[in-house]
Formats: structure tokens, C-alpha cells, sequence
């Protein structure tokens, strides 16, 4: 059972090797006499360069290649050539590309067509970095003219691949592929390999112009069915690339739909009327609505029915909805809406279910965007329509029906979120049709949308507990129902978060027995998740039991040990509650444990440093807390003596009538201040999280904020007012119960500072429990555990080399200090997951520092450290490799420690400190030492002994050797 990622990529008994090994070994296959052990050394190359994508290895590797098809047979060629394409983002990391092409392209002058043909597709291949090169293009032309059709169908798709890159090409061949498609001679299956070349010709707006009117005399020429679709498409291709001419082209789709009869030209129609709608939104206006409509009404096929709903599908959900019905204050501009209203009402409507769901989508995104505004179809139409389909779709038991029901899912939940006040008889809905027992694919989706929707509006979902507590015990009774269990304990969970029933723990964990260990492992993590730690702590205690891996148990029991002390959280009672040190007491006894447990859960693949963190976070955030409550109490049990108050008249300020706890709340201050940073690093260092565990590290680093602010007002009479606009601000971005609840108790904490401040005087008893109301407060709202604890849907790490490189790990460089050192900083960012999916790298950024340790002087025999200015720099990766220079100056003698760390900058320009931390050792040598050594050795040169030289290093470049230097990757 994997709890966590940090799967090996190595396979198992593979031996680990260093990038030279690697590349020596590749060597040694290409150097063999037999042709099998040569393509298996070719093939094995892509993986080469993916493990170590330094340009130096890649450069030697391909020019290796190069090697081995300028004098290997046609079969290493291919195999030479299939790995040119799989390499394709390592093209231009070759840094000898002269060499490169010129030992590839003396092929091209082979007697042999199948030879020649290989050679042109390879140039096609790099086309990427060599765009401009005249023998290429020359040999490309050359080749189209060809009487062979294996070199010309190469010579299409090298004109293609230069077409994209030149402009010069592009401009230079698009005569000469209209000739040749005008052509009587050329055959119709070169013309339809010719025409999509036209795509391409987007460099500037003459060239898209021209082309795109050569493409409209194509398809008025030629009307035959296969050549009318590549050019329709084509057209299409070059219309959305070059951004021109798009109204136009939905013109031309839009009078192809209406005038041509064939069905295969209606649905390429539609299909790229529907990328034009992605791609351009906003030059649709409400005639060509209309026109749309309208084709759609006088069509009696159910399939353009279909792609014609699918595109007002894709334009209704777009902004550009919202700006039609701003636009349409008057009746008369509201009536294409209108008619798009009753037309995907008549969808609805259909026995198709797929078609149905299409209208039901559309209708809702009008209705959304509307907002209030007349479309002519009402809210209850929309609502009745959609849970028709909902039934429908629900009770029949098909592939198909999943998708339709899975897009009117998808509908509910919009329409939900933009019109909250029919989410409640939609829920009731989605119940009626889960207790109707569909089948479990269908009512798992069914209840993944009773959660979405629950989400958004928590209060709707309470009073259907018991409902979702008899589906659960019935579905337990099913081993094979272990994704609907998970669903459902979530919508329980849900819940349960207000009526806070005690009969969900045994409801929950007793059927469990019987279960598959991953579903209930997934139901215990939702548990944790949503604050429900006494059902997540049974689950994790039984469940621990069960693994067969020594961290894998040790998880389980810090998970556990972390549950038990949040529960104990919740014995606080009173106000203030007089038990508050002692359920802290046990609260920290056993997050202690779990820490301990975390830590030795981890493992070099799966180190679980935001784990440890976030514990160890929690564990001072408790401290903290347990010292605010001892400092308050302290004032309680030891008040100010009697002579405070003549004190505090005589300095003419009442704090110092209790300087004693004036002094103590200084100290819980700095303590919360520490972990505002801390929280901050956390932030900072987590750039694969989820936008919601983020917020949670945002709402716990803000609880620290409310407790410095009320000890600054109230206790310490500082005006401070700015942390309540910031809790205002997340108020709107929350997107859970439990942050709700949370932001909720900060407002109540903050409004009920406002309504005391300057009342009392400072450190009064009055204040003292409005603080230690506030803490209460906060602290009796569950922990969630955010989700980046346990998933890691997205994985960015960097790799780091310097250059250069000792021979040995620990020796030094040795550089004099009259000379400046080139440190180069190479790197590779590595992606798994789904890379993207919450931030982007958008540029890496480097800081070098560097410290040196002089020699001891003769006068007291101390060590003089000094730290040099620091340098950064801002790379943007390509193909997720970058590097860059540092010139570094080291003037006075000795050792130097240089630390090279990186950052990442996203798209929105904030900097995540991921890491990592390289160093390196540099050992500075003065010109007295250097005159030193020189004497030295002509003495013992005169003596007749014999010294070795000194150990010199220069930066390495770019170099065609096998050696590369990447072994510590």
C-alpha cells in the first residue's frame, strides 16, 4: 500500500552509473561490429539524455550520432532518426551544431533515394536549430521535385517542420507548393500532404493573407470531399495561429454548414467552429449566434444537432456570455439569447442522452450569466430538466451514460454555485436519486456532486445525516464498493461538522473490518482532513496493524498520535476554561510522539519534510499557547502588590503598575512572531501545494497574527488595526467549512476586542479573559490537516551542478587571489506528477555567497571570518534545463566556502524558496605564498630534487569529449 509518492526510477538491480559510464558504455555499443548491439545502443540514448540533459554529454552524444549515420545502413539511420524526434527538447543544448549537420548532411548526396530521404527527415527534425540554413532549404526544394515518393513524401514533411521556423522558407516556398497542388500532374495524395503546409504561413500578415486566399481558390477549385476537408481545416489552422481573418473564417464554416450538403463536411464544420470558439470568444457576436441557431433549426441530424450544441456549449461558458447579455439591455437584442434558450431547451428535451445533456449545459451556463435577465426559459425549467436527466442518465448502465451523467453533474454544481438559493432542492435531488440505488459508478458521482456542492453551501447538507448514515451501512455490507465508501465518509464527515453526532464514530469504523486497507487508509485521510480526529484515530489504530513496511507503521502511528492530540483539544470547556493547561499538556504529549513517529517514517525517497515541518509548526503553535495561558493565569494567582498603583501614578503610565506581566506578554509575543516567520518559510518552500492547503498555512500563520494583535491593543495599549482588514479580505477566499469556521472565531475575537479597547486599564482582569477567550476560541476549532500532507498531486525539483568540480568530494579548488573564479551554475528542473497543474516555473533564481576563513594572524592567533556581497541572478529555463555564469573574487588568502541556492519564480512573480543548497570548497592562495612556493622550488631544482607543479584548475567549455563531469547527478 503507497501511502505517500517517491517512487524509484530505477528499475530494481539495476546498477546506478554515472553519466561518463553511461556514456562509455553507448560508446562501446556503437563501436561493435554487430548491427544488433549498435541499435540497441541508439535506442538507449533518449533515456540517456533525460537522465543527465547537460549539454556536454548531449553535444558528444550526438555527434556520435551523427557519426553512426553518416556511415551506418539505413536501419541505424531510422533508429538515429526516431531518436533525433524523442529528443527533440535537447536539440538545442548541441553545441558543435556545424559539425552535427555537417557530418549528417553528407548523406544527402547518397546515390541511395531511401538514404536521402532519412537525411531530409532529419533536417526536418532539427529544424528548430537550423531554421535559416540555405543547403537545407535548397536540398528540401530539390527534393519535392523528386520522381521517388518515398523523398518526397520526406521533403513534405521537412517543408512543413522549416515552414514553421523560417519565415524566409515559408515565404520562399509557398509559390512553389501552390504550383505544385494547381498541378495537374502532381497526384491528389501529394496535394492533400501538400495543402496543410499553409498552416504554417502565420509569420507575418501578408504571408497569412496570401495564403489564406490561395486556400479559398483551393476550396472553391477543389470540391471534392477529402481535398475540401484538409483545406477547410487548414484554413481553420492558420486563422487561429496567425490571429486574423477569424470572423472571416467562421463565415466560410458557417456558409459551408448551411450551403453543403454533406454530412462530413457539417461535422469538420463544427469541430472547428468549436476550436474558434475556445481559441476566440470574443469575436463571436450574437449574429453569428444566430446563424448558428438557425442552421441547427433547418438540420434534421442528431449529430450536428450535437457538435452544433457543443459549440454554444464552449461560447456560453465563456466571459463573453456575460458581456452578450450586458450588451442586450433592449428586448430586441435579448432575442438571438432567447432563441439559443429554447433551442437548448428543446435539447433537453431529446431521447439522446448525450444531446440532452449538451442542451442542459448550455441552458445553465445562460442562466448563470444572465443573471436575473429575461432568456425566456424560467429557473424551475432549468432545475426540472436537469434532474430529468439526472434520473435518466443515473438508472442506465453504459459508458456513455456515465459521461452524460458526469457533464450534468458537472452542470448542477455550477448552477449551485452561481445561483446558491436552488442549491437545496438540487440536493434533495441528487439524495432521492442516491437512495434509489443507480449502481455504484453512478451513485459514487453522484455523491462527489452532493459533496461539491456541500462545500460551497455547508448548511444545505446537515440535516441529511441520517440518510447518508443508512447509505453507508449499506454499502459496507459490499466489499466491492470501496471508492462509493470513501464518498460517502466524506459527505458524512461533511456532515457531521455541526451537529457533531457521536454515533458517526461507531457508524464508521465498524463495518471497516471487512474492507480493503487502501479504502480505509483514503477514509481515515479524509477524516483527518475535515477535523474529525476520534473517528481518524481509530481508524489509524487499526489500521497500523496491518502494514508490512517498518515506515509505513510508523506513519500510520504518527497520523494516530497526531489525531489523539487534537482530540484532546476538544475537552476545553468554560469560559475561560479551567482546564486549558492540561488538555495542552496532552495535546502536546502526543504530537510529540507523532513527530517522533513522523521523522521515522521518512525515507530518502520520501523524506516528508513539509510533514515534519507542519508537526513541528503545530507542536510550537500548542507551546505557544500553553504560555499564554500560564502568563494569564499568573495574574490571576500572583496580582500586582499594592504599591503598583503609586508606581504607575508617579511614571504617569498604568502599565507599569504590572511590569511583571507586561514583560511575560512580550515574551508570547516574540514567540508568535517566531512562528509567523516560520509559518512564512513554510508557505514559501511549498510550491507544489494545493491552493487550499496553502490557505490553511495562510489561516494558522493569521491566528498568530489575532493573538499578537489583542496582547498589542489590549494588554501593551498599542493601536493597531490592520489585521482585522486582512482577516476581512480571507473571509472571501475561503473555500471549506472548516475555514469558515475558523475566520468566523477571528472576527468574533476581533469584534469583541473592538467593543473593550480603552475601556479598562491595561492588563486589567477584563482583558486578560477577553485574551484568553480568543485563544480558546481559536484553538477549539479542529485542525484540518491540508491535503499536501498527504498527496502531492504536482512534483517540481531542481538539480544543481557547479562547475568546476574537484576530483575528489571534499578537496578544494585552488585559485589565486589575483584571479577571479568563473563558477558556472547548470540546472535541471524535474517534473512528475501533472506538472502545471496549480504553478508554473517561470524562472529560476540563483544567490551565491560566499565566506572566507583567513589565515591566523601572528598577533592572537584568531580566525577572521569574512562574507563576501552576495550575487543573484534570474534564469528562465528552456526545456527545463538552464545555466548561467558567476564571476567570483577572492582577495585575501585562504579557505572560502561558496553556496550556490535556488529559488523559483512563478508566473505571478513570487518567489519560492524549494531549493536546493549546493556548496563548494575554494582554497585562495596570496602572492606571498605564491613567491613562497616559487623559491621553494628552484631551491630544491637546484639541489637536484624534483617537485611537482601546483595544482592549477581552469573552467571547462564546451567540449566534444567523452568525459562530461555530471557524476554526483
Amino acid at each position: 500500500m503507497a501511502l505517500l509518492g517517491g517512487r524509484n526510477d530505477s528499475a530494481l538491480g539495476e546498477q546506478e552509473m554515472d553519466a561518463n559510464s553511461a556514456l562509455m558504455e553507448l560508446d562501446k555499443g556503437l563501436r561493435s561490429g554487430k548491427i544488433g548491439e549498435q541499435c540497441e545502443a541508439v535506442v538507449r540514448f533518449p533515456s540517456l539524455f533525460e537522465k543527465y540533459p547537460f549539454p556536454i554529454l548531449i553535444n558528444s552524444a550526438f555527434l556520435k550520432l551523427a557519426d553512426v549515420f553518416r556511415v551506418g545502413n539505413n536501419f541505424l539511420r531510422l533508429c538515429v532518426l526516431k531518436v533525433t524526434q524523442q529528443s527533440e527538447k535537447h536539440l538545442d543544448k548541441i553545441l558543435n551544431v556545424d559539425e552535427f549537420v555537417k557530418r549528417a548532411f553528407s548523406v544527402i548526396h547518397s546515390n541511395d533515394p531511401v538514404a536521402r530521404a532519412i537525411t531530409i527527415r532529419l533536417l526536418g527534425s532539427i529544424a528548430c536549430i537550423i531554421p535559416e540554413r540555405k543547403n537545407a532549404h535548397h536540398s528540401i526544394r530539390e527534393s519535392l521535385d523528386s520522381h521517388d515518393g518515398v523523398e518526397v513524401e520526406a521533403a513534405v514533411f521537412a517543408a512543413a517542420k522549416f515552414a514553421a521556423q523560417s519565415r524566409d522558407f515559408a515565404a520562399g516556398i509557398c509559390n512553389k507548393i501552390g504550383e505544385m497542388i494547381q498541378g495537374l500532374a502532381t497526384p491528389v495524395e501529394l496535394k492533400i500532404h501538400l495543402i496543410p503546409i499553409f498552416q504554417h504561413m502565420h509569420h507575418d500578415a501578408a504571408m497569412a493573407t496570401a495564403a489564406r486566399q490561395l486556400l479559398t481558390e483551393l476550396a472553391m477549385a477543389y470540391p471534392a470531399l477529402r481535398v475540401l476537408l484538409v483545406t477547410l481545416h487548414t484554413a481553420t489552422q492558420l486563422a487561429a495561429a496567425a490571429l486574423l481573418d477569424i470572423p472571416q473564417q467562421i463565415q466560410l464554416l458557417l456558409k459551408y454548414m448551411h450551403s453543403d450538403p454533406r454530412h462530413a463536411i457539417k461535422r469538420l464544420a463544427l469541430q472547428d467552429l468549436n476550436l474558434l470558439a475556445k481559441k476566440a470568444p470574443h469575436v463571436w457576436g450574437l449574429q453569428e449566434v444566430q446563424a448558428l441557431c438557425s442552421i441547427v433549426a433547418d438540420t434534421p441530424y442528431d449529430g450536428v444537432h450535437l457538435g452544433a450544441m457543443a459549440v454554444l456549449g464552449t461560447l456560453s461558458s465563456t466571459v463573453i456570455a456575460q458581456h452578450w447579455f450586458l450588451q442586450g439591455g433592449a428586448k430586441v437584442a435579448l432575442a438571438p439569447l432567447q432563441d439559443l434558450a429554447r433551442l437548448a431547451q428543446s435539447c433537453c428535451q431529446h431521447d439522446r442522452l448525450v444531446l440532452a445533456a449538451c442542451g442542459a449545459s448550455t441552458l445553465t451556463n445562460l442562466l448563470v450569466a444572465a443573471q436575473g435577465a429575461d432568456i425566456g426559459v424560467s429557473e424551475l425549467e432549468v432545475v426540472i430538466a436537469l434532474e430529468s436527466l439526472i434520473i435518466a442518465s443515473s438508472m442506465e448502465q453504459s459508458e456513455g451514460a456515465s459521461r452524460t451523467l458526469k457533464t450534468v453533474l458537472q452542470s448542477v454544481v455550477r448552477l449551485c454555485a452561481g445561483l446558491p438559493r436552488l442549491g437545496q432542492r438540487l440536493l434533495a435531488s441528487l439524495l432521492a436519486q442516491m437512495q434509489a440505488e443507480p449502481g455504484e459508478a453512478a451513485c459514487t458521482q453522484l455523491c462527489q456532486a452532493l459533496v461539491q456542492v456541500s462545500d460551497r453551501t455547508p448548511a444545505l447538507v446537515h440535516g441529511m445525516l441520517p440518510e447518508l448514515l443508512e447509505m453507508y451501512r449499506k454499502a459496507s455490507r459490499s466489499t466491492e464498493q470501496g471508492p462509493l465508501l470513501v464518498v460517502l465518509a466524506s459527505a458524512i464527515f461533511m456532515a457531521n461538522q455541526k451537529v457533531q453526532s457521536m454515533e458517526v464514530k461507531r457508524i464508521i469504523v465498524e463495518p471497516l473490518d471487512n474492507t480493503g486497507g487502501w479504502t480505509v487508509y483514503r477514509i481515515a485521510r479524509q477524516a483527518s482532513r475535515m477535523g474529525s480526529h476520534e473517528v481518524a484515530a481509530a481508524i489509524y489504530a487499526n489500521l497500523r496493524a496491518h502494514v508490512a513496511s517498518e515506515h509505513l507503521y510508523f506513519w500510520l502511528n504518527g497520523l494516530q498520535e497526531l489525531a489523539q492530540g487534537e482530540q484532546a483539544l476538544k475537552k476545553l470547556s468554560g469560559e475561560p476554561p479551567a482546564n486549558c493547561l492540561s488538555c495542552l499538556a496532552e495535546a502536546l504529549v502526543s504530537c510529540q510522539r507523532g513527530m517522533a513517529s513522523l521523522t521515522a517514517a521518512s525515507t530518502p525517497q520520501s523524506p516528508l519534510n513539509f510533514q515534519c515541518e507542519y508537526a513541528k509548526l503545530r507542536i510550537d503553535t500548542l507551546q505557544a499557547f500553553s504560555q499564554l495561558f500560564a502568563t494569564c493565569n499568573s495574574l490571576r494567582s500572583n496580582p500586582p502588590p499594592a504599591i503598583a498603583a503609586a508606581l504607575a501614578l508617579n511614571a504617569s503610565s498604568d502599565l507599569d503598575s504590572c511590569t511583571r506581566i507586561a514583560g511575560q506578554m512580550k515574551q508570547c509575543i516574540e514567540e508568535y512572531q517566531g512562528l509567523v516567520r516560520r509559518y512564512c518559510e513554510l508557505y514559501q518552500s511549498a510550491f507544489d501545494a494545493d491552493p487550499g492547503s496553502l490557505r490553511n498555512i495562510k489561516l494558522h500563520q493569521q491566528s498568530c497574527l489575532l493573538i499578537i494583535n489583542i496582547i498589542e491593543t489590549l494588554i501593551l495599549n498599542q493601536d493597531t488595526g490592520s489585521i482585522g482588514d486582512c482577516m476581512e479580505g480571507g473571509l472571501r477566499q475561503v473555500g471549506s467549512e472548516a475555514e469558515r469556521s475558523l475566520l468566523t472565531a477571528f472576527q468574533q475575537s476581533l469584534q469583541e476586542v473592538q467593543n473593550l479597547q480603552h475601556k479598562y486599564p491595561p492588563a486589567s482582569y477584563q482583558y486578560i479573559s477577553c485574551l484568553a477567550r480568543a485563544a480558546t476560541t481559536v484553538l477549539q476549532v479542529p485542525l484540518c490537516l491540508p491535503r499536501f500532507f498527504f498527496q502531492k498531486l504536482q512534483s517540481t525539483s531542481i538539480k544543481l551542478a557547479l562547475s568546476p568540480t574537484p576530483r575528489l568530494p571534499n578537496e578544494p579548488i585552488t585559485i589565486q587571489s589575483s584571479q577571479l573564479l568563473a563558477l558556472k551554475v547548470e540546472g535541471v528542473i524535474q517534473l512528475a506528477g501533472r506538472p502545471g497543474l496549480f504553478r508554473q516555473v517561470q524562472t529560476v533564481r540563483l544567490v551565491v555567497t560566499a565566506s572566507t576563513q583567513a589565515r591566523p594572524s601572528t598577533n592572537n592567533g584568531k580566525v577572521a571570518e569574512s562574507t563576501f556581497p552576495e550575487q543573484s541572478q534570474e534564469v528562465a529555463p528552456h526545456n527545463d534545463y538552464f545555466s548561467t555564469h558567476f564571476l567570483l573574487a577572492f582577495p585575501g588568502g585562504g579557505a572560502s566556502t561558496v553556496t550556490v541556492e535556488a529559488s523559483v519564480v512563478d508566473a505571478d512573480g513570487a518567489v519560492w524558496r524549494t531549493g536546493p543548497r549546493s556548496t563548494l570548497l575554494v582554497r585562495s592562495l596570496d602572492d606571498s605564498y605564491t613567491q613562497g612556493q616559487g623559491a621553494q622550488s628552484q631551491a630544491s631544482g637546484s639541489s637536484g630534487r624534483t617537485q611537482p607543479p601546483a595544482q592549477t584548475r581552469a573552467v571547462p567549455g564546451p567540449s566534444t569529449s567523452t568525459s562530461v563531469g555530471y557524476s554526483r547527478f
